[in-house]
């Protein structure tokens, strides 16, 4: 099996330390490809870079050109492009965010975030709405942090305890990580807090193994049809 895992944002580094927490999950057998846009934000900080990261992270599906994958892993968390990624692509798609809260949600019965800037809490919270599972979320906290800023571990570890707290009080019982860059964390706060941190990424990459061990795909009966074929235009490109 082969899981194509797509990160949100050109930072290469950044890719690499996905694939890193995707293939510490992943059973024997499985393959994990990362991949990066080839254009679009260097992180996705608020709607301007959602979207645009959106478009980047369909088009370099769109293009992509190497060996064939049984799954697609969309390693953006609260960000678009999930519902055309489902269009376009023949194998199923585990959107970060909703993995985490399916999983948060057999854990205990309400869950809180924790993500990097509080610009992004209102977008993850409609991600959640949009995924069925808004309503078991107690809460979506910010830690003050860019993206970019969680490769100082110390400082990430100490923003996230604080920002924990805050959904704690606020009634979760279990806490998400609320970024991809924050993968691996859930190791070193999870004994600290008391309570299951679940890790988006390690969560959709086992629902998307259990998906293709099934043998499910995703549904054409309905909003995920396949595109209506007509001419497109692609940055100057068409297909």
């Amino acid at each position: 099996m082969r899981i194509v895992v797509t990160n949100c944002n050109t930072t290469q580094e950044m890719t690499e330390e996905i694939v890193r927490g995707a293939r510490a999950v992943a059973g024997p057998g499985t393959a994990v490809l990362g991949l990066t846009p080839r254009w679009g934000p260097e992180s996705a900080e608020g709607w301007l870079d959602s979207y645009l990261s959106a478009a980047a992270v369909i088009d370099l599906l769109r293009t992509y050109e190497g060996p064939p994958y049984d799954a697609v892993v969309m390693a953006g968390f609260g960000e678009h492009g999930r519902e055309g990624v489902r269009e376009l692509v023949d194998v199923p798609v585990v959107d970060i965010t909703e993995a985490a809260a399916h999983l948060a949600c057999l854990l205990g019965r309400r869950y809180g975030v924790v993500t990097t800037l509080e610009r992004s809490c209102g977008q993850i919270e409609d991600s959640l709405e949009l995924a069925g599972v808004g309503r078991n979320c107690a809460a979506v906290v910010g830690t003050g942090l860019g993206v970019l800023d969680l490769s100082d571990t110390d400082r990430t570890e100490a923003a996230f305890l604080a920002a924990a707290e805050r959904v704690r009080e606020a009634g979760a019982e279990v806490l998400v990580l609320g970024c991809a860059g924050m993968t691996g964390l859930q190791r070193t706060v999870g004994e600290k807090l008391g309570l299951p941190v679940v890790d988006g990424v390690g969560a959709a990459v086992k629902l998307a193994e259990s998906l293709v061990g099934l043998g499910l795909n995703t549904s054409r009966a309905g909003g995920y049809a396949k595109p209506v074929p007509k001419r497109r235009v692609w940055g100057g490109r068409s297909d």
